[in-house]
């Protein structure tokens, strides 16, 4: 069974009174729910944690190598600010999906440069909660692929 890790960024606990029109009306607790049981139905087990520091996020990439096989992470705010989490990202050989509720690209020009995504395997935005639940089968595909290639190379 994998193991992943879904990191959720500062705000995020808001979701579902903050910004409805932007965010929807879904709570980050009725997200995780969701992606729990989409997680195991595709043999994933899912935990879930969400801060508003950006220390507690770095903390927890740094220390997922051997206890996670890939993270899902929406930095929120962070996206646009934070090197110490991109730095936390590349340090680390854990594959990340970042996900983004809203279409940042078609946000405020401060919103539309993302300082963690280059750190990441890919990036789901736009799609709403929907997001997470992409991210998770992308993320799941990934980890397919990169254990079939280490085979391939034994």
């Amino acid at each position: 069974m994998r193991k992943i890790l879904v990191l959720n960024g500062p705000n995020l606990s808001r979701l579902g009174q903050r910004e409805p029109h932007l965010y929807g009306a879904d709570t980050l607790g009725d997200i995780v729910r969701k992606l729990k049981a989409q997680a195991a139905v595709l043999g994933a087990r899912i935990d879930a944690v969400q801060s508003d520091e950006e220390g507690v996020l770095v903390s927890r990439i740094i220390a997922s190598p051997g206890v996670y096989d890939g993270i899902i992470f929406n930095p929120g705010a962070y996206t646009h600010t934070s090197v110490a989490l991109r730095d936390a990202l590349q340090a680390v050989p854990v594959p990340c999906i970042e996900v983004h509720l809203s279409n940042t690209a078609a946000r405020e020009e401060f919103r539309q440069t993302s300082l963690t995504a280059a750190a990441c395997r890919g990036q789901i935005m736009g799609f709403g909660a929907r997001g997470y639940a992409l991210a998770l089968k992308g993320l799941m595909e990934v980890l397919s692929s990169d254990r079939v290639r280490k085979q391939c190379k034994r």
